[in-house]
């Protein structure tokens, strides 16, 4: 299976920004194996749309609601992004949990919908500080991935991205040794569940550190933040 290798820009790039990135990216990827995956802000999608056509790369959305149209004021709709060519819907993300009160049962609606217009949902969970230190790591991953896959088709395609919410642009990195702890406990609780699918690392991934956490058990890639805004950085991450 190919790596999957996943940028998520957040709020940054404009469609011009977005443009000149994709350009310069698609000029340096030939030494990158796994599935490329971008991020745009919303704003940004049409020129990612048209950025890379004729290549490899894929986009997605952030964030999107669980009805295609009608009054949600500020929602994407996911039947839209898939409109312009796009493949992938993050879902779940630490900021849309913490930032702007997304629940579980929004998620797991999310999730669903997106499952059923044929785009692949990029589930993101992850534990806080608190709740490591707390030893309720194991916990809170296991009730994340039961409420926001409670309606989760199991015949089509999900990503699902273990981000540890401290070492989201902190600077703080999961040891290996931790990164492959987690994703077993992951892969052992979608396995139960009956879930088949890819689980990426996110926190923290940098050019010097990602040789060495992609080696570790059950981590089918990255989602990268902060790193994936350079083309330099980014293309040294998805070549490992």
């Amino acid at each position: 299976m190919k790596k999957i290798f996943a940028g998520n820009w957040k709020l940054f790039k404009t469609p011009a920004e977005t443009r000149a990135f994709l350009g310069k990216f698609k000029e340096v990827m030939g030494s990158v194996t796994g599935e490329i995956v971008f991020f745009p802000p919303a704003i940004s999608l049409e020129a990612a749309s048209e950025a890379v056509k004729g290549s490899a790369i894929k986009f997605g959305v952030q964030n999107a609601y669980t009805q295609a149209s009608g009054a949600f004021t500020g929602e994407n709709s996911a039947a839209v992004v898939k409109e312009i060519g796009g493949t992938y819907i993050l879902i779940g993300h630490s900021e849309r949990r913490s930032i702007f009160g997304e629940t579980d049962a929004l998620i797991a609606d999310k999730v669903a919908y997106v499952q059923s217009l044929g785009l692949t949902p990029m589930l993101c969970i992850g534990e806080t500080l608190q709740e490591r230190e707390a030893t309720h790591t194991f916990r809170v991953l296991e009730t994340q991935l039961l409420l926001g896959l409670a309606k989760a088709d199991k015949s089509k395609p999900i990503v699902v991205a273990y981000e540890p919410v401290w070492a989201i642009g902190t600077g703080k990195v999961a040891t290996p040794e931790q990164v492959a702890e987690t994703h077993t406990d992951v892969y052992n609780i979608l396995s139960k569940m009956g879930f088949t699918a890819p689980i990426l690392y996110g926190g923290s991934v940098k050019p010097d550190n990602a040789a060495q956490l992609i080696k570790q058990a059950h981590v089918s890639g990255f989602l990268v933040g902060g790193a994936s805004l350079e083309v330099d950085s980014f293309q040294k991450i998805a070549s490992v």
